[in-house]
């Protein structure tokens, strides 16, 4: 599925035929009744940090987690979740801003949950965008280390992306990067040779005391080539879904919102003193 993918080439288009996007308030946070966002919420010795879910570009958080908020939930974790990266008139999708300002977005959202909860430190869960490039930059340049325990990402854009082959579509395009930018610096922010990218991997992959685990689908289409989701350092767990479940078709954004394969391995990375086997069945099981 090339959500993501289509969602930068219609921008693009967008901007290239001079239209304009129609204007509405932007989203909220969400709070939902089932118990994510519930500022009450205090962590059990068993989960002792709450958990923070971090949605994707063209995303929002409702969208992104209705179905690993629950998953969470109902195995005991306290957990929140944000909407980041807002533009004015641009409503539902967001993620869209500099990903140096949503991360700051992150760091007070981080701080938000630590007051309520009472907690040091929590766990970061992300998607795309939000479990790679934005929560490694917070993590590497807003001194986020000593507030997080574990950054759990899904399809994570932790290294930039070639989006299928987008990107020479973009610097065949005169001004094509610029144009793209100015619709979504996000966007532009994660293109393989971005000034941003360029700064992200110009330190190592991970900071001392984090521990890591990447959740990756060899058939992702929009972060690629897929490997370049892998991370490098102490305290990293290196997932590829198909080699837990060879029939997993899961793609980019599947693999961050409804696959519970993918929903099973995040648990064991939360709380890997009792992780079960990942197997096909945790489709069902899990």
């Amino acid at each position: 599925m090339f959500r993501t993918l289509c969602a930068s080439l219609a921008a693009l288009a967008l901007v290239l035929t001079g239209g304009a996007v129609a204007s509405a308030a932007p989203a909220g946070e969400r709070t939902v009744s089932s118990g994510w966002n519930d500022y009450s919420c205090k962590p059990s010795s068993a989960h002792p940090r709450p958990v923070v879910l971090i949605h994707g570009t063209y995303e929002n958080a409702a969208q992104n987690w209705a179905f690993m908020a629950p998953y969470l939930t109902n195995r005991g974790y306290c957990v929140f979740s944000f909407d980041y990266g807002k533009l004015p008139g641009v409503p539902f999708v967001h993620g869209l801003g500099p990903i140096a300002k949503s991360a700051e977005e992150l760091s007070a959202f981080v701080d938000k949950v630590r007051a309520a909860t009472g907690t040091e430190k929590v766990d970061l869960v992300g998607h795309s965008q939000g479990g790679g490039a934005m929560p490694r930059y917070y993590l590497n340049f807003l001194d986020g280390a000593g507030k997080v325990d574990k950054l759990v990402g899904l399809a994570p854009s932790n290294h930039g992306t070639t989006l299928s082959g987008l990107q020479r579509l973009l610097d065949a395009i005169p001004g094509g990067r610029r144009i793209l930018g100015s619709v979504s610096a996000g966007s532009e922010d994660q293109l393989i040779g971005s000034a941003f990218i360029r700064r992200l991997n110009s330190v190592p992959d991970t900071v001392p005391g984090v521990g890591y685990t990447t959740i990756v689908t060899r058939y992702d289409e929009v972060v690629t080539p897929y490997r370049t989701q892998f991370l490098s350092g102490p305290k990293v767990r290196n997932v590829l879904i198909q080699d837990l479940c060879a029939v997993d078709l899961s793609e980019h954004l599947t693999i961050g919102t409804i696959d519970r394969i993918a929903f099973h391995e995040v648990a064991n990375a939360l709380d890997p003193a009792n992780a079960t086997p990942t197997t096909c069945a945790s489709a069902v099981t899990g």
